[in-house]
């Protein structure tokens, strides 16, 4: 009977979901006050949590200066002091000691601020001289103090990763910049290997495929090991999957950029052949990282791992699902393009970046993740919501409008996950201000955890019907993409590599340039996020209003001429994170040069000692 009621029960909300859709489905949208829709309002809340943490952080920073300044002039004046004493004769530092003395013995009577006089300070009230302060760009940070014993082979595995993820970041973003230029100036060319249809794709896809699946799979060989507390269980098996996703890159790139593509499926434009590669290399990584956490020394396995080998699961069957041709006919092929294209961002990027935070956060603070149970709740519940939105993105389509409703329902589902691990990681900062201010790893997680909970509850806003309505094919979407991929997966990512690097190379970052590589990246977004929202509200009111479609073009016009300076602020840091990283690295690189050269001249001094024992 319970079977019965069960199925009972599911049937009437199933035909009470589909009853209501179909009635909504009739109703016509009135778009006069959409400025009091729930989703509208709930992404103005954001917008505006997103320009208060932009001021916290300015004016956090700008006193932080200002302390500095400080601090520098107090040396230079103390510097001075000494010098003047030093070059003074011994008679007169007597006698200016003893006016300090009999100065500060003094007492106030309450008339000393009268008077007409010349200022003088015989009596030694004044405590301190400040000029105007030379301020610098950064301050200085506290340098990792923890060097970990690592194999060196993990080293070189971890380093090739991160390395080939930093060459696509620049190279997938410079196409991104080239197209952003594109919207200011449409004739900039007319070749077609870079015109718009092929650029576009090869930018999206060298970010995802190549710099954050590779930077993700290098950082989490790592925390694998490390949480496992045994080595790698195949290191072949890992520069495998390197060449292999490598190879995929490259190769999906030149075709795209000749023309050859797997037809308008956004993230999908590699021909299968050539994504197989990527598919193999994730195989191959999901065995490694098994057979590690299998064989582990612990005897739990750690929440990290948890979201790793989900992401890895997931990712190999969507990718298969996503390239299999003969169930994705008409209306087929739309689903499964809403079901790739999100599971791609949530269950590959969001969910494995997770898993990574879960490791690299707290090891940064060096305390224990605060809940290890919200941990859990947030795997599971993101397994169950983040799998059935996709079709959100195809509201007002001809799909069924009951599927529509199942992803709006499931997108605002995805409260719980976002939720539990935003409120996780938080918890975790918390009284670590001090810890934050003073390291150049925080900072960017921080911004990272923050953009998590803002971008993924601005996209849950979105899934409702109304903003759909208003915002649906709009340069909106865009600024959606960069929140989400740009604000929570790269400033992740670049906190992680950040905190590990250093410890793996024995090589602090420059600060200077960790400095200018946050803010570039940080001002960059907000510039390309904002400007993008506020021309897509307007150009999708356009579109209700029913004005021409070429009206909306010139609205644009001055909002794509900010996405251009955004974005050329984001490039930049990009090749200031670059440049970071191969400072990191050369150290490390020398000092492996010269182990080596070490250890061949031993070896030929020995067979010139054998050979003149043997002479002899």
């Amino acid at each position: 009977m319970k079977n019965y009621g069960h199925l009972f029960v599911g049937s009437l909300l199933f035909a009470l979901l589909s009853g209501s859709a179909s009635a909504q489905s009739s109703q016509p949208i009135d778009a006069s006050s959409w400025y009091t829709q729930p989703g509208i309002i709930g992404t103005m809340v954001l917008a505006i949590i997103i320009l208060i943490i932009f001021a916290l952080i300015s004016v956090a920073r700008i006193s932080k200066l200002l302390r500095t300044s400080e601090q520098i002039n107090q040396k230079q004046l103390d510097n001075e002091l000494q010098e003047s004493i030093i070059n003074l004769p011994s008679d007169e530092v007597d006698k200016l000691l003893e006016a300090r003395k009999k100065g500060g013995q003094y007492k106030l009577k309450g008339d000393e601020l009268s008077g007409l006089g010349p200022v003088q300070d015989k009596r030694g009230l004044v405590d301190k001289v400040t000029h105007n302060p030379d301020n610098p760009f950064v301050d200085e940070k506290k340098p990792g103090k923890i060097n970990l014993q690592t194999d060196n082979r993990l080293i070189d595995l971890i380093l090739a990763y991160l390395g080939a993820a930093a060459a696509w970041l620049v190279l997938g973003t410079l196409a991104g910049q080239y197209l952003g230029m594109k919207f200011v100036w449409p004739d900039i060319d007319h070749v077609a290997w870079l015109s718009f249809g092929r650029l576009r794709p090869v930018h999206t896809n060298t970010v995802f495929w190549g710099w954050a699946s590779l930077a993700m799979i290098g950082l989490a060989y790592f925390v694998v090991s490390r949480t496992s507390n045994r080595k790698i269980y195949s290191y072949k098996w890992g520069w495998a999957a390197f060449y292999l996703i490598n190879a995929c890159v490259l190769l999906g790139n030149l075709a795209l950029m000749n023309g050859i593509n797997n037809g308008g499926g956004e993230y999908r434009e590699y021909i299968w052949p050539i994504m197989s590669l990527f598919a193999i290399g994730l195989i191959l990584t999901l065995m490694n990282f098994y057979k590690t956490i299998a064989y582990r020394n612990t005897k739990e396995i750690y929440v990290s791992n948890w979201f790793i080998l989900g992401s890895l699961s997931w990712t190999i069957v969507l990718t298969v699902i996503g390239y299999l041709p003969f169930y994705q006919n008409g209306l087929g092929e739309t689903v499964i393009q809403g079901y790739y294209m999100h599971q791609g961002v949530g269950m590959w990027f969001m969910t494995f970046t997770l898993g990574l935070v879960y490791y690299y956060l707290p090891s940064a603070l060096n305390k224990p993740i605060y809940s290890y149970s919200l941990g859990v709740l947030a795997f599971w519940t993101q397994m169950l919501f983040y799998t059935l939105i996709g079709t959100h993105h195809f509201v007002f389509s001809p799909l069924p409008w009951w599927l529509q409703t199942v992803a709006i329902v499931f997108s605002g589902g995805m409260f719980i996950p976002v939720l539990a691990s935003t409120i996780n990681f938080l918890m975790t900062m918390r009284g670590s201000m001090k810890a934050i201010a003073d390291s150049y790893v925080l900072p960017f997680l921080l911004v990272g955890v923050l953009f998590y909970f803002i971008g993924s509850a601005q996209g849950s806003f979105q899934a409702f019907r109304f903003t759909n309505y208003v915002w649906h094919f709009t340069d909106f979407n865009v600024a959606h993409s960069h929140l989400t991929m740009y604000g929570i997966i790269c400033f992740l990512l670049w906190g992680s590599l950040y905190a590990i690097v250093p410890k793996l190379t024995r090589t602090e970052p420059n600060q200077l340039g960790v400095g200018m590589h946050f803010w570039f990246a940080f001002i960059g977004m907000i510039i390309y996020t904002f400007s993008l929202m506020i021309g897509g509200t307007e150009k999708g009111l356009s579109w209700i209003d029913q004005a021409p479609f070429m009206e909306s073009v010139n609205l644009m016009a001055p909002y794509w001429v900010w996405r251009a300076v955004g974005g050329s602020l984001m490039f930049f840091s990009h090749l200031v994170f670059a440049w970071n990283l191969y400072r990191m690295t050369r150290g490390y690189i020398h000092l492996k040069r010269r182990e080596k050269d070490k250890t061949s001249n031993k070896t030929v001094n020995k067979k010139e000692k054998d050979r003149y024992v043997q002479f002899s």
